[in-house]
């Protein structure tokens, strides 16, 4: 395809995904109420709202986040039919697997997180007023803490589909990792010491999953690695 061709397929896949994203918001908002109910649970006060305007915005946030999660899988297909033309029959069936894993993970990170990280985090600080503040919470505070602590997770889960992605590409490879391995495990402690209590057991519980993380795009990419050096090999031994 020409230049034009591409943006015109650019620019159907993006419509594609924007109206997923669209449809997705108004379904996720026919059913905010379940939505809300379930992740006020965990709330041991009552929410509190300070206006009309805060019901709106949190509906608004709780439907926006619900939607992005379906829309994602949508979004990686449109990726992959974009590239698709770009690619082998082989590389066509490799990569159409990051959808599922990508989608896959994404839901495993926002479940971690919420339900070992945030509760851990809600009652740590909801116990650091030892009694001292009436405590009411607002509806919108609390979502929002719920939810930043939620989606970075979601996205930090997502490093062993992006390994292996940036591995086909060759950007990456298993040697590159290994020595960035003290760096990276210094920066996935510090994240973790930073957005957990100060406890040892809180750290440990949330260290742990990302340094497997860390530990299995390693491993992802040394297969992968060595699969792209064996093709090549292959590939010279025919040419020679």
């Amino acid at each position: 395809m020409n230049v034009l061709d591409h943006l015109a397929d650019m620019r159907k896949r993006l419509l594609i995904t924007f109206f997923t994203f669209v449809i997705s918001l108004i379904l996720c908002f026919l059913y905010v109420d379940k939505i809300h109910d379930f992740l006020a649970n965990d709330a041991d006060e009552a929410l509190t709202i300070l206006g009309p305007t805060d019901i709106l915005s949190i509906y608004m946030k709780l439907s926006g986040i619900g939607a992005i999660t379906l829309t994602i899988p949508v979004a990686a297909y449109q990726i992959w039919r974009f590239v698709e033309p770009a690619l082998t029959e082989r590389e066509r069936r490799i990569t159409l697997m990051y959808i599922p894993a990508t989608f896959f993970l994404f839901i495993l990170g926002i479940c971690f997180s919420y339900f070992v990280l945030f509760p851990m985090m809600y009652d740590f600080v909801l116990g650091l007023s030892h009694g001292n503040f009436n405590i009411q919470i607002t509806a919108n505070d609390y979502f929002t803490f719920m939810l930043n602590m939620c989606l970075p997770f979601g996205l930090l889960f997502e490093l062993p589909v992006a390994v292996l992605f940036l591995s086909h590409l060759g950007i990456v490879n298993p040697q590159r990792l290994a020595k960035m391995r003290k760096p990276a495990y210094f920066l996935l402690a510090l994240i973790s010491i930073t957005i957990t209590p100060p406890d040892l057991v809180s750290d440990i519980v949330v260290i742990i999953p990302l340094l497997a993380l860390y530990e299995i795009s390693i491993t992802i990419s040394r297969v992968v690695h060595r699969k792209r050096i064996a093709k090549e090999e292959a590939g010279t031994a025919m040419i020679g």
